[in-house]
């Protein structure tokens, strides 16, 4: 399928799958590019190519004949960075042209949370090669929210009275299929999405127990109880740093802005806290 000028990588995982199958749904070729092919979804019109972030051979074999890559961003680690930019230079020199990122809201040098650090340096290298850019800068995903609570029902953390506007990964897939679809007129754009609503954690305790019934609570913790009780998990340094950074992130007021970019692009009202439960 020579013709596939799209192609999607972490296709296997819930962005990257909704984006593919929205792409399929346009009836658009696509190349599925995946570490493990045998988990990539079979679509009409895509193919598949196995190919690893840091592996370089791999990459430029599996992007030779892309036009527009949708980059899901890797696996968190301690050598995401590195990866993330072996493959962009791989799609250099494969000859794509444009490259969808799938960065995070608020990315900067300087942001509270770690791995939002870790975004803006692979945007910075990517403002550094030829290709044309856009940035999806996604919020929390809603979908993790509730995740964020312990055996217990609790939500811990030093989140204090500060506010998440978090956003669904339909959504996300819903802004990153459209500008897929439209290659070049979303070149050099950075699109903020968040979700509807900047809640405190309280609030989506309680959206969370009205929802679905489930008990559930949030705990304010300090900074310093927030690295004893996450010491039990025996995480390497740079985790414990995101996860933590994450409440104070929040605390901090950095992740509590709501922009409407999700319905002005789609035009479709983002999805809140308490429509994503209840569609669960």
């Amino acid at each position: 399928m020579s013709e596939a000028t799209i192609a999607v990588t972490g296709a296997t995982g819930r962005l990257g799958a909704q984006v593919a199958h929205r792409l399929a749904e346009a009836g658009l070729p696509q190349r599925l590019v995946v570490r493990d092919p045998s988990r990539a979804p079979e679509l009409p019109g895509a193919e598949v190519r196995r190919a690893a972030y840091g592996d370089r051979a791999a990459a430029i074999d599996a992007l030779t004949g892309v036009d527009t890559l949708f980059m899901v961003s890797g696996a968190e680690s301690a050598e995401r960075v590195d990866e993330h930019r072996r493959f962009i230079d791989a799609a250099v020199a494969a000859g794509v042209r444009r490259l969808v990122y799938t960065s995070f809201y608020g990315a900067a040098p300087d942001a509270t949370f770690t791995l939002a650090r870790d975004h803006w340096a692979t945007e910075e290298h990517l403002r550094d090669t030829p290709l044309a850019w856009t940035f999806l800068r996604n919020n929390l995903y809603l979908e993790m929210l509730p995740l964020f609570a312990g055996r217990d029902g609790v939500l811990r953390g030093p989140a204090g009275q500060g506010r998440v506007a978090g956003v669904s990964i339909s959504d996300v897939a819903a802004v990153a299929a459209l500008v897929l679809r439209e290659p070049g007129r979303h070149d050099g754009q950075t699109y903020e999405l968040t979700g509807p609503q900047a809640l405190t954690l309280e609030q989506v305790a309680e959206i969370i127990t009205f929802v679905t019934g489930r008990p559930t609570s949030f705990h304010d913790e300090t900074p310093e109880e927030a690295y004893a009780s996450r010491a039990v998990y025996d995480a390497p340094g740079w985790q414990v740093e995101a996860w933590v950074s994450t409440y104070l992130a929040i605390a901090r007021g950095e992740l509590g802005s709501t922009t409407g970019t999700v319905e002005r692009l789609t035009g479709v009202p983002a999805v809140s806290l308490e429509e994503l439960l209840r569609l669960d």
